[in-house]
């Protein structure tokens, strides 16, 4: 078969999984929340039981990684996740106020197309999958090749599962031939409601020419301010376990370290302590070079490696206990790799007089790349945290946490997800740590609980009769003026904000 019948054929599949994904949909859409929850219930408790296998074929298929590490996520986005979905009220009735009498109704998108990223293939599908059923919608994946077995490896234990409990036919389902004329499909097929894609940026400027809403997780390029009053030795120790987690490949993860230079010695001390080795002049000049192809994109033999890994590839000599790699840097600019995102356990290392400027270079890495995505703060100042808060352009500001698991909501109160929202910022609909609230559309219940009449009369002391459009009014003899309008609209503002409503 040429290559064109591939095509035709993943065009075709991505067609018919959309079009079985919309009918199950819409019986999806008749269930309570108590039985999407028992399904999302036995979903999670299938791939938990296979979450050690489920990462080491991930590393084995990808190359990227720990499974160790990998085998924390994977638990992380079945266990933990749906203990923190129960009792969250997503579809049906989620919210009333039965004073101001209003009610917000849950209402499914429809049909969500999933682009899974090859660097968290396990974890992201189990995540992605338990948040659009929870949700009341259909869900159909396309793999990335090079995560397809992992990917299709979970689905399998997910949809069937799935199906032993109740889960319609179609509901999940992924392409078997995924190419780039299926996947184009899928993303533009009339019945695809929204686009929720994680680490996949070759496929942004396709989304986002699809017309269709789009939840993008974007490049990271955090930084981790360690401020004077930080407790260095915590936030030493939170920076680099959080930059070889996994080695280095999720995006919350620690970019760069910017350091007040009172306690910069201090902090170098420290980093050496936990396994960091700052490179020479050299060093840092030729990793740099090795990191990126021409066209920006990460060479892939360094993406995901260890820190040895990478030295060695790099032809630098380091110590066998060595963990991240740290490079000393001034300047930011796009063409210095070190200001980038880098999916690996390297990091940028910047000197900052004082805090106020410690936050403009934070500001200019942003501005570089990773806008609207992660930024970490260690510190026991809390005006200095106020201020960072305040002024910076992330979707999350963490403080004194280790970023790749703070971000996730691991070591945090946010909510636990893989796909993380970086807001307009970084041209995504929404800054949300992504949850099944994301995935919905709110119907808003108003009841009447006042009369136009009363409002009216108290404007001009007339019957309502006398007063309604300039076409009736005129009629009567007696035209409605713009003056008369704005001195009814302004007395409706004015008890609605007596009672409290605004």
């Amino acid at each position: 078969m040429n290559r064109i019948d591939y095509d035709l054929f993943s065009i075709q599949e991505a067609r018919i999984l959309v079009e079985n994904g919309r009918e199950a949909q819409r019986l999806l859409a008749a269930f309570s929340q108590e039985k999407l929850d028992a399904i999302v219930e036995a979903m999670a408790e299938a791939v938990f039981s296979h979450a050690k296998e489920l990462a080491v074929m991930s590393v084995e298929e990808t190359g990227f990684g720990k499974w160790k590490d990998k085998y924390v996520k994977n638990i992380f986005a079945s266990r933990f996740l749906c203990q923190r979905l129960k009792g969250m009220k997503v579809v049906g009735v989620i919210a009333e106020d039965t004073l101001k009498k209003t009610m917000d109704i849950g209402i499914p998108v429809g049909v969500i197309a999933a682009l899974p990223p090859a660097t968290s293939p396990a974890s992201t599908t189990i995540y992605k999958t338990l948040i659009a059923i929870k949700s009341g919608n259909a869900i159909v994946f396309s793999p990335h090749p090079r995560a397809a077995k992992t990917i299709a490896a979970v689905l399998d234990m997910l949809i069937q599962a799935g199906e032993e409990h109740g889960l319609p036919e179609g509901a999940v389902s992924y392409l078997r031939t995924v190419t780039a004329s299926g996947t184009q499909e899928l993303i533009n097929h009339h019945d695809t409601s929204l686009i929720l894609i994680t680490g996949v940026p070759k496929w942004l400027q396709a989304v986002r020419t699809s017309g269709k809403p789009a939840i993008y997780g974007g490049p990271g390029n955090g930084p981790a301010f360690i401020e004077q009053s930080a407790v260095i030795p915590k936030a030493v120790h939170d920076i680099v376990l959080s930059r070889s987690f996994d080695n280095g490949i999720v995006a919350a993860s620690e970019q760069s370290i910017v350091a007040e230079g009172c306690i910069a010695e201090d902090v170098r001390q420290e980093l050496k302590k936990n396994g960091a080795y700052f490179m020479t002049d050299e060093e840092s000049e030729r990793l740099g070079k090795a990191l990126f192809n021409i066209d920006g994109t990460p060479v892939d033999e360094y993406v995901g490696r260890s820190a040895v890994e990478i030295a060695y590839t790099a032809g630098i000599a380091v110590p066998e206990n060595t963990v991240v790699l740290i490079s000393e840097q001034k300047y930011v600019a796009p063409s210095n790799p070190y200001a980038r995102e880098k999916l690996c356990p390297v990091l940028a290392f910047y000197v900052e007089r004082d805090w106020m400027n410690a936050c403009e270079k934070c500001i200019e890495l942003l501005f570089n790349e990773g806008l609207g995505n992660t930024l970490v703060i260690h510190s026991q100042d809390e005006s200095v945290i106020r201020q960072f808060a305040l002024k910076k352009p992330v979707s999350r500001m963490l403080v004194n946490t280790p970023a790749t698991l703070g971000g996730i909501g691991a070591t945090t109160n946010l909510f636990p997800a893989f796909t993380l929202g970086c807001g307009a910022a970084g041209g995504t609909i929404t800054s949300d740590n992504v949850s099944p609230l994301n995935l919905i559309n709110i119907r808003k219940v108003g009841y009447g609980v006042r009369k136009i009449d009363d409002v009216v009369r108290a404007v001009s002391g007339q019957p309502l009769a006398a007063l309604q459009t300039d076409a009736i009014g005129a009629a009567a003899g007696m035209a409605v003026t713009e003056a008369d309008v704005g001195r009814i609209v302004e007395t409706i503002v004015n008890q609605l904000n007596r009672e409290g409503i605004y």
